[in-house]
């Protein structure tokens, strides 16, 4: 059987505020975004997917499962290793210099809130699961517990290893980068996980440039890859919580540009959602 380019281009954070989650749809409508994965304990969540459903309906939605950002869904009495005092989820460098105290099980019962929240409001399983700020990845454990609910809900899940142009390590912290290489590949082995072969994780902040994309899609090779992206609209809310802000409105403007579609057909590159493979 003769094997396509393939693509999957996913926007990150969906329902991170309302103004990423219209530039999202903008950004597939009249764009190159195959594929969204829903933040499913922020506040609009719920009428942003029914928006998704009505106005992007070949939009793949998938759940960005969230460790570190927001308030678990969860009780938080149930949630002791995951949170701070005040209830609320740790910053991902607290996160990382707890890793040793979180108990897996509690990561694995709030993501599972989550995916059914996500199956609540759509009304269909996710198309794949990935994670905010990579926290799934961060160690063994938390790799595997969202390896067994891939399994559960059968969706797949994002390709853990990301490498940058120069060949190092991408997207991961830098004290996560070389245990993954091991546990990473032997966990999808072992589960028998569904994945693309690539995942780019580098069009993003000072590289999430018209030429970085471009340098992308020259470097795709046959199978399927992931691009993530983070396209949407900069509002005060998200400028005051979120350092990544304005550079969501350069990201959509690149992923709108017609030229970059027209490039995408000259190369015969298929541009597919998660669901498709």
């Amino acid at each position: 059987m003769t094997r396509s380019i393939r693509l999957i281009v996913n926007a990150d954070d969906y329902g991170r505020t309302v103004e990423v989650s219209i530039g999202i749809r903008q950004a597939h409508l009249n764009g190159i975004i195959t594929s969204t994965t829903c933040m499913m304990n922020m506040p609009t969540i719920f009428e942003d997917i029914k928006l998704a459903l009505e106005e992007a309906p070949d939009l793949g939605l998938g759940v960005h499962l969230v460790l570190t950002a927001g308030r678990p869904l969860s009780p938080p009495d149930d949630m002791g290793t995951l949170t701070d005092s005040q209830g609320g989820f740790l910053k991902p460098d607290e996160l990382l210099s707890r890793l040793g105290q979180i108990d897996p099980t509690q990561a694995q019962a709030e993501w599972r809130a989550q995916i059914e929240a996500f199956i609540t409001a759509s009304g269909r399983q996710p198309t794949h699961l990935d994670s905010h700020h990579h926290s799934s990845y961060f160690s063994e454990p938390l790799m595997r517990a969202m390896l067994e609910l891939a399994c559960d809900y059968d969706c797949a899940i994002r390709q853990p290893r990301a490498f940058r142009p120069d060949g190092l390590p991408d997207g991961l912290p830098e004290q996560v980068q070389e245990p993954i290489q091991e546990y990473g590949p032997r966990l999808i082995a072992e589960f028998e996980s569904r994945c693309p072969d690539v995942f780019y994780a580098s069009f993003y902040d000072d590289l999430a440039t018209r030429q970085e994309l471009l340098r992308i899609l020259d470097d795709l090779s046959m199978g399927t890859s992931e691009i993530m992206c983070h396209p949407g609209y900069a509002s005060p809310e998200l400028i005051a919580s979120s350092y990544y802000s304005n550079q969501r409105e350069i990201e959509l403007q690149i992923l709108t540009d017609p030229t970059v579609k027209e490039i995408v057909e000259q190369k015969g590159i298929e541009l597919i959602t998660f669901a498709e493979f």
